[in-house]
């Protein structure tokens, strides 16, 4: 299932059972697990390491070199989970500084010409859409969703279940569970049919909304608002793991 055309490293490892197309390139420290598919003219370049059941499309780039201009030539690392699509020509660049790692889980989708710089961490069962890009050191967690020409800025955070808006510009973290749309971005409501569709209760897209009014009362102050929360839902799980995100937030949150 390899065609004559493809240039494969010796010091690539290949699993069994992959496809590999036309005119691919698969250079060394390339890891590739088996049930993969390469269409044609795909490129992956390491240190990388991909699972099992990937699907890359022609012209995706993989694992190439950081385009941090910080980067001299150091061992970095790209690491790739299982049954993930990359789209025509989407790019993965590795980690920056010696040792670091850009990581990307599973059963995520990457649409045509996405772009997931260094550093950057992305979690399961998300979806980039055309043109959607990373910088560096980018967080996005599971199930979020990037739509067209979306942008976010080096060491922002998007959490979990949100959805970015086309076009948006992301300069501070996108709490989860909410919808940021604008540019700069906004929080505009929260993400019902995106939660719906993941099994989410009415009662607790309910529960959410009133978090949101709480989170972004003009009378409050990021912290106040967060002290209200507590209060107010004390030992819900998803309110939790809202008030945990904004905690931690370093460049602060969408407001």
């Amino acid at each position: 299932m390899i065609h004559p055309t493809a240039i494969i490293s010796e010091g690539a490892k290949v699993a069994d059972e992959v496809e590999i197309g036309p005119y691919c390139v698969i250079s060394d420290g390339v890891e590739l697990g088996s049930g993969s598919v390469l269409k044609n003219n795909v490129t992956l370049m390491g240190p990388t390491r991909i699972g099992k059941n990937n699907l890359f499309h022609p012209y995706s780039v993989i694992g190439n070199k950081t385009q941090d201009l910080k980067y001299t030539g150091e061992p970095t690392y790209c690491e790739i989970g299982d049954d993930n699509e990359f789209r025509e020509f989407v790019t993965v660049n590795r980690g920056t500084a010696v040792n670091e790692k850009t990581m990307i889980g599973s059963h995520n989708l990457f649409l045509t010409y996405s772009h997931i710089a260094h550093n950057c961490i992305v979690g399961n069962h998300t979806i980039f859409s055309n043109n959607a890009t990373l910088a560096g050191h980018v967080i996005v967690e599971d199930y979020a969703i990037l739509s067209g020409f979306a942008a976010a800025h080096q060491f922002c955070r998007i959490g979990r279940h949100s959805m970015v808006g086309g076009c948006t510009k992301i300069v501070q973290d996108v709490p989860p569970y909410f919808i940021a749309d604008g540019n700069p971005a906004e929080v505009r409501s929260v993400n019902y049919v995106g939660l719906q569709r993941r099994g989410f209760s009415e009662e607790k897209v309910g529960l959410l909304r009133k978090a949101l009014r709480a989170l972004y009362d003009p009378s409050l102050n990021t912290s106040q608002a967060v002290e209200k929360l507590e209060a107010d839902f004390n030992g819900d799980e998803e309110i939790q793991t809202l008030i945990t995100f904004v905690r931690n937030s370093e460049r602060g949150i969408i407001r």
